[in-house]
């Protein structure tokens, strides 16, 4: 096992009273402390001194391999296009493309008058510049950037310290100039109205909730507010319609939602509901050009798609026109003008679905693609009116491409396909899907893939990914920095466990709740299946997930730490019952649906807390770990892995390696800059050649 270097001292949190009592159950805490009741804005001088001694172990720990590290960043830096220039598309007055500049961390935006074909022609113009809007910030997210309907307005929205709270800027296209309408503590969407004179935001509240749609008119001080959400468990969201006729209300925790319409042509008009809330119903709705479509869990649990009249869009107006089955789950859906584009999944593999109105032959059918594990969704498809659409397409092996679907022709048009500059042989490379009994009977899906050298039996090394939370599938998608480990001999496994949907919407529903457990038997099973069918030796198999993942790698720790040889846990969702606990914290409500109200449910307050992996740690051997944070993140705030890391510190009877580190300037997503991304998977891959005594090799 990895140690922890003698030399070094770790450092020690202090521990301080605290407990808490409902349903007639105390549990102690003496690291909820670490919370600093200014959040989010943290002062607390002995918290930031002991995130500080974290961050500055963590730094000398990975000192010695600073070489390592950076040679992996040099080898997934070189495998990405630095002067990388996106598909172009079409929209309204312009066409649009991005590009980045040769070491640029962030894009650039063009665009120019519309032209006859996009993919041709000179006479772009800089729309946006993400590095000059970045220069001098630790963090930089662009959200949203929207042209306005007549061609004039830019609006784009940005977050330079990750909290997730935007800021809305406009920009005159024609004159160069910005506009003094600036809007803060916003969520980043932005939809304008039809005459390009006033835009829709939502609003989020101090405690982070999207909860208020106002309207904007341009050189007016006072906003409108269009809606608002008093429900504290409901998030709202906002889009236009593919027709960009509509303004589309989104009002949803995880499994129930309300939406309404509003005319992007009078913002002023009263919001039209679809469907009042009630449990357990979800829907999505778009408009293509004269119905609405929606797709709708209500008649069956893999959801429907039906059709609705545009002037009388309620729920006892819909029709039914695409069904979903046992088999088939429509997890996805955009409408456009002469048919609708459904995101299908048979059997767990994904498909794009075509079904054309009566008008075109009111028939579907499914696009080919070409082979036969693969991950596919729809892209980027802009006008409603276009005869083609664009779909995202990659495996294990095949790097991404971007497609057309010619409605025509039913062929498929390469757009663009990823250069690996660095080079990449496919055929070097080979995967495989496998079905593992999980102790329930349940088939857990997995994929795998490894360089053609790889041997099983061998006792190589083997790497195994999971989330499974929140319908959230994780298809078998490709990844150009996954090569730096396959090189050096690891096999790579993406167990695709109960609590997404990989499966079906049934195979989220029985990783919530009360059978969360579920997802944590899963994954202990396959990697214990991977670890007898010769794929890994004895206690031979890497971890890593991220967020609710890295809830799921604290359960697998706590669970069966002899299969393991260490874990990677990015912003880990870890101390699940003290958060579930706490209703003021901005994603506690609208999470009681995926977790349980353990304030109110005594079974729901028994069953988070049998399984919440900070509740739980024991004194006794664990392997090594790399812990994650952020301490400006609003998902997952930075004393869930600071108080595992503390707690597990001083619990754990062995000596091997526990190391953390906090991005003081970021949140949820790690560093912004692409490249500061690729290198903190460059310092995760450390980690995990580190674990396998293979840092040195």
């Amino acid at each position: 096992m990895l140690t922890a270097p003698k030399k070094l001292r770790a450092p020690k949190a202090a521990q301080k009273p605290y407990s808490a009592t409902h349903h007639g159950i105390t549990h102690f805490d003496p690291y909820f402390w670490l919370k600093d009741p200014g959040y989010p804005d943290v002062k607390d001088e002995q918290i930031l001194g002991y995130l500080k001694e974290e961050n500055d172990y963590y730094q000398q720990v990975m000192a010695p391999h600073k070489t390592l590290t950076d040679t992996l960043f040099a080898e997934i830096k070189g495998r990405v296009k630095e002067d990388d220039v996106g598909v172009p598309w079409q929209q309204g007055k312009y066409d649009y493309r991005w590009s980045f500049s040769k070491g640029a961390q962030y894009r650039t935006w063009f665009y120019r008058p519309r032209t006859a074909d996009a993919f041709t022609g000179e006479g772009w113009k800089t729309l946006f510049d993400e590095t000059d809007a970045a220069a001098g910030k630790e963090f930089f997210k662009l959200a949203t950037l929207s042209v306005s309907p007549d061609g004039r307005y830019l609006a784009y929205s940005v977050d330079d310290n990750g909290s997730e709270r935007f800021t809305v800027k406009i920009k005159d296209l024609a004159s160069g100039e910005m506009l003094f309408d600036t809007i803060d503590e916003v969520s980043g969407e932005v939809v304008w109205a039809a005459d390009s004179a006033a835009f829709a935001y939502v609003k989020v509240s101090k405690e982070w909730r999207p909860y208020q749609v106002a309207v904007h008119t341009l050189g007016r001080p006072e906003n409108t507010v269009l809606f608002e959400e008093k429900n504290t468990s409901f998030f709202v969201h906002i889009g236009a319609s593919s027709s960009e006729k509509y303004l589309i209300i989104r009002s949803a925790d995880h499994v129930t939602a309300e939406t309404f319409s509003v005319p992007l042509s009078n913002f002023t008009a009263e919001p039209v509901c679809f469907a009042a809330r009630r449990e357990g119903h979800d829907y999505y709705v778009d408009h293509g050009g004269q119905d609405f479509y929606i797709r709708s869990n209500k008649d069956h649990t893999n959801f429907c798609v039906y059709s609705a009249p545009e002037d009388a869009p309620a729920e006892s107006n819909w029709q039914v026109v695409i069904k979903g089955t046992e088999r088939r789950y429509l997890h996805g859906m955009q409408a456009f003008a002469d048919f609708i584009a459904v995101e299908d999944r048979l059997d767990g593999l994904d498909q794009i679905y075509i079904w054309c109105k009566q008008e075109w032959g009111g028939e579907g059918s499914y696009i080919k693609l070409p082979e036969s594990v693969y991950e596919v969704g729809l892209g980027h498809n802009a006008e409603p009116g276009q005869g083609f659409v664009r779909i995202s397409y990659s495996s294990l092996v095949t790097p991404p491409v971007t497609y057309d679907f010619d409605l025509a022709t039913s062929k498929l048009r390469v757009r663009k396909e990823q250069e690996i500059p660095s080079g990449y042989d496919k055929t070097g490379y080979a995967s495989e899907r496998l079905i593992v009994v999980a102790r329930d009977g349940a088939e857990v899906p997995v994929s795998i893939v490894y360089s053609k050298n790889w041997k099983k039996g061998s006792g190589a090394p083997l790497h195994l990914y999971g989330y499974g939370a929140y319908g959230l599938g994780m298809s078998p998608a490709f990844s150009s920095a996954r090569l730096s480990l396959l090189d050096r001999g690891f096999a790579y496994a993406i167990a695709h466990i109960r609590g997404g949907d990989e499966m079906g919407y049934g195979w989220y529903q029985d990783g919530k709740l009360e059978k969360r457990e579920n997802t944590f038997n899963d994954f202990v099973d396959v990697a214990r299946a991977l670890t007898d069918g010769g794929y890994a030796a004895e206690g031979g198999v890497s971890i890593s997930g991220g967020s609710a993942g890295g809830e799921l790698m604290g359960a697998v720790l706590n669970q069966a730490p002899e299969l393991l040889k260490g874990a990677a846990m990015h912003v880990p969702f870890v101390d699940v019952l003290n958060t579930m606990l706490d209703a003021d914290l901005p994603l506690t409500p609208i999470e009681w649906p995926e977790w349980g109200n353990p304030l109110e449910d005594e079974s729901a307050y028994k069953t988070i807390a049998a399984y919440c992996p900070y509740s739980n740690v024991e004194t006794k051997n664990y392997p090594p770990m790399m812990v994650t944070g952020g301490l400006n993140d609003p998902r997952v705030t930075y004393w869930e892995p600071a108080k595992w890391t503390a707690k597990m510190r001083d619990q754990k009877t062995d000596d091997n390696l526990l190391m953390m580190k906090i991005n003081m300037g970021a949140g949820h997503g790690g560093k912004s800059g692409r490249f500061e991304r690729l290198h903190e998977v460059a310092e995760e891959y450390t980690f995990l050649l580190m674990c396998f005594d293979l840092a040195n090799k």
